[in-house]
């Protein structure tokens, strides 16, 4: 699908580049303020308006409740505006006296109206994580062979569900064992198989686990500007033939960074590719960056594991910990831009974001969907931080309401919206050059 609106002339282009972003954005942005609407609805606050984007509206219509849904004529996001609310941002109320009012609303009511459009990004996220493993399952662990590379599957005598025994003489006891040859490099051109076929064990010849099979795409990485696509396998790097990741990552770091001439067996045909390796910062497994030069590619193995079911508890049980661990990311993220760890340069704003959707889109759709998954519950978090003018500002204020049993200065908040809102100003200025300096970068 994304090829083919590539192909389009003169607008298939710049449509690439925006449409994955703008369906990621319309979607969490809508399920975050669908939350707001239907909490609001139900504690007895009317919503005025519920904007599908931005700006002049394009088409409208109203419902039995008296809301105006409508569909705006720029596609970033969307809004509810609730009875009471000057503006959609809450940034100062009408002297509305009616009891279905936001103001007039009980405290509660305001606050799980104002928290239920994060939590409506983090229920998108478990359920997009849970459907996910429901309907694709899991890799199972049991050394049994799933599938070959398609460049494999025929020259070879090893099927599917044959029981791996050993490779090279070492035992295979759990599919994870195979991994360990990613780190080690080969020269030979065939590799030794134990096998379990039905009852008989049979001796055979492969390919070495760890080919350099491209697993995944880096977004705006030197691999994704050069065409590389999950799947490839890459024979050659600078006319040496490749026989294992390791050796491309050697010759990679080798390159000095210098363009670099790549063969990739693409749908059983031989491509040629032109890249040029980076020195880019990566996070290590203990969570700390370092430079390497790179291309940006994740390896995949020659073979890989069967796909076994998941039970509906456990696929819930995953999807919550998924959900989880974007969170604690981001809390550490923020956390190390607050240390120094982490330089502002390093932030990505919407232009970032739409050129990270777009390349995603474009290497490996089925990465798309978990990503909406991501940001819908990284935008979430963000709006729980307590910075006026975001949800977790307004809660912030509820709170405070509650434990003093007044509301707030309205001076006060004026003049904290007002900074707030020049802080975020500039946040977005700093980020959108970063934006346009890294895309500039990855051009050239």
């Amino acid at each position: 699908m994304i090829d083919f609106i590539g192909s389009i002339p003169v607008i298939g282009g710049p449509l690439v580049s925006v449409l994955p972003f703008l369906i990621i954005i319309t979607i969490v942005v809508f399920v975050h303020e669908y939350g707001h609407y239907i909490i609001g609805r139900f504690c007895g606050i009317h919503a005025e308006v519920f904007s599908v984007g931005m700006g002049p509206k394009i088409y409208s219509w109203q419902d039995k409740r008296g809301t105006l849904w409508q569909i705006a004529a720029i596609p970033l996001g969307g809004y509810v505006k609730f009875l009471g609310d000057a503006n959609v941002s809450s940034f100062k109320s009408e002297p509305i006296e009616k009891n279905n009012s936001f103001n007039n609303a009980s405290l509660k009511s305001k606050t799980l109206t104002v928290l239920a459009g994060p939590i409506a990004n983090f229920l998108l996220s478990f359920f997009i994580f849970t459907s996910l493993l429901l309907w694709h399952g899991k890799p199972s662990n049991e050394p049994i062979i799933g599938n070959m590379h398609t460049a494999f599957s025929n020259g070879y005598d090893i099927k599917k569900d044959d029981i791996i025994i050993s490779i090279n003489d070492r035992k295979i006891s759990n599919f994870s064992d195979i991994y360990s040859f990613m780190s080690e490099d080969n020269s030979e051109q065939f590799t030794k198989y134990v096998l379990e076929r039905k009852g008989k064990q049979i001796n055979s010849i492969g390919p070495f686990p760890s080919v350099a099979i491209v697993g995944s795409v880096m977004p705006v990485s030197p691999a994704s500007s050069a065409g590389l696509k999950s799947g490839d396998l890459i024979t050659s790097f600078n006319n040496v033939s490749i026989t294992s990741f390791k050796q491309l990552q050697k010759l990679i770091i080798a390159s000095n960074s210098k363009k670099q001439n790549i063969n990739v067996l693409r749908g059983g045909e031989i491509i040629s590719l032109s890249i040029t390796p980076m020195l880019r910062e990566f996070q290590n497994a203990n969570g700390d960056l370092e430079q390497k030069v790179s291309i940006g590619v994740s390896s995949s193995l020659a073979i890989s594991p069967s796909i076994e079911a998941v039970s509906l508890f456990e696929a819930l049980k995953i999807g919550i910990q998924k959900t989880y661990l974007v969170i604690i990311q981001s809390i550490k993220q923020i956390s190390k831009i607050i240390t120094g760890e982490v330089g502002f340069e390093n932030l990505q704003g919407p232009v970032g974001i739409a050129h990270v959707s777009s390349d995603i889109a474009k290497s490996d759709i089925s990465y798309f969907i978990p990503l909406i998954a991501i940001i819908s519950t990284s935008i979430g978090f963000l709006n729980l931080l307590p910075i006026p003018i975001l949800d977790g500002g307004h809660l912030m204020m509820f709170a405070y309401e509650g434990i003093t049993k007044r509301k707030p200065n309205p001076k006060y908040l004026n003049y904290t919206a007002i900074l707030a809102i020049s802080l975020l100003i500039t946040l977005m200025f700093f980020v959108s050059v970063n934006d346009i300096s890294r895309v500039l970068l990855f051009w050239n």
